[in-house]
């Protein structure tokens, strides 16, 4: 079934490309490329990396490594282990990916693997394995591609659960293994009778604070940065003591757990939901991050968010981000905070400057509606738009699952009487979405 999966994929690609014709220019190559693999992104429902993952798998196992292909339909292989070997094969000549599958594959080769069949070992010892014959004979010097690897290099951000998050940094290995030993020697100077932290936590609030401040007392690594004394040292609270950061967030924050009525979460921009002594201590030591947002408490939607600047569009892209919660293109968590507004109907065709006209994609959607026949609409001001693709298909916005705030324990909210809009306060400001485009102010509002 992986074989036939992979077969199909691959003509798929191909009979796409027959069907768009050559291609007029790279820019438009590439926005080819990309709506396909939204296409198949969207059929299959799953994310954009994970279809751009099984179509050049697929294509590489039926263009440059039929043994592999032929051992997966045959059953001698799993999916993970032609994965493994795609992997291994990539930057290899045509020459260099046979000689590598053959090495595994091939019992006639000049000189076969030893011991057990390939699909017959753990995937982690295969690609331990295949690793070590990559490395041994790839055409290409190891500092050629070393060098490569280096320009490779970026950080990544991953939500998990709980109201935690991982970090991670793509690094040389030297530079990686000097930031380990740094940071392990940083955290053993802190251990001592009075200190309760392990040697894990303490190197994660030594990291963390070295991020926020580039200094950290008692270790000897001074810095222009500036935290309190006892910033690591005291290791109070759940986070170690580690600074607040002051990056630009939206905070959503139910008011009854702000006050420390409730326990409910709070709602973090990028991220999701989060303890609310998180998001009061965000408020308390971050007040210059924090944006107020007012929600329904009937409902939980966002009814406003506070400004404390004069130029509105500013208010406009956070309450874009707010509606959207990211990038609205159908499977797409790119988060919304570096996202750029953009007209879902263009200026030019008779679209206004209103928050029912405006999304906020990734700059990826973003070329991709400029560039290709994927079309958004149907965006309000509490809905995304949802996206119809060059086949036709329609994909439903995503709306962010807003909830009522809970209650105190044995509080009875006041009756609003009929008119439940009668008890909010009055809007100061109902039409602020409805702007006359040719404000001086808001000229620049958008992309």
């Amino acid at each position: 079934m992986a074989a036939l999966k992979v077969r199909l994929a691959a003509d798929y690609v191909q009979a796409a490309g027959y069907l768009a014709g050559p291609a007029a220019s790279p820019q438009d190559a590439s926005a080819r490329e990309l709506a396909v693999v939204a296409e198949v992104a969207g059929v299959l429902t799953v994310s954009e990396r994970s279809a751009s993952a099984l179509l050049s798998d697929a294509l590489a196992l039926v263009s440059s490594l039929p043994l592999t292909l032929a051992a997966l339909q045959a059953g001698e292989l799993s999916w993970q282990h032609a994965r493994i070997m795609v992997d291994e094969a990539a930057n290899l000549d045509r020459a260099g990916a046979a000689g590598l599958e053959g090495h595994f594959l091939d019992p006639a080769a000049p000189d076969p693997a030893r011991g057990c069949p390939a699909g017959e070992l753990a995937p982690g010892r295969f690609r331990a394995k295949a690793r070590v014959w990559r490395e041994r004979h790839h055409p290409d010097r190891t500092e050629a591609r070393h060098a490569t690897g280096v320009a490779e290099r970026r950080v990544e951000f991953v939500p998990d659960r709980d109201g935690m998050a991982w970090l991670s940094a793509r690094l040389p290995a030297d530079t990686a293994a000097g930031i380990w030993e740094r940071t392990t020697a940083a955290a053993r100077a802190l251990q001592g009778p009075g200190e309760c932290r392990t040697l894990a936590q303490l190197r994660a609030d030594v990291t963390a604070t070295w991020l926020l401040t580039t200094n950290l007392p008692g270790t000897g690594t001074g810095g222009s940065g500036s935290t309190s004394s006892g910033a690591v040292m005291a290791g109070a609270g759940g986070g170690g003591g580690v600074p607040s950061p002051r990056a630009q967030v939206l905070v959503t924050v139910p008011v009854m757990a702000l006050l420390g009525a409730t326990e409910e979460p709070a709602m973090l921009d990028g991220y999701g939901p989060i303890p609310p002594s998180m998001a009061r201590r965000l408020v308390a030591d971050g007040a210059n991050s924090f944006h107020r947002v007012l929600v329904d408490p009937r409902d939980g939607a966002p009814l406003e968010i506070g400004r404390t600047s004069y130029r509105v569009t500013k208010a406009m892209r956070q309450w874009l981000r707010l509606r959207d919660g990211k990038c609205p293109f159908p499977g797409c968590n790119n988060p919304s905070l570096d996202n750029e507004a953009d007209h879902l109907l263009a200026w030019a065709d008779g679209g206004t400057t209103g928050v029912a006209n405006l999304a906020q994609p990734c700059p990826k959607h973003h070329r991709l509606k400029h560039n290709s026949t994927w079309t958004p609409a149907g965006a309000s001001g509490e809905s995304p738009p949802g996206w119809t693709s060059p086949a036709g298909r329609h994909y439903a916005s995503e709306h962010p699952d807003w909830e009522p705030p809970r209650w105190p324990e044995h509080f009875v909210p006041p009756d609003p009487g009929p008119d439940p809009d009668a008890a909010l306060p009055p809007d100061p400001f109902p039409d602020w979405h409805h702007f006359l485009p040719g404000h001086e102010v808001l000229a620049p509002a958008v992309a």
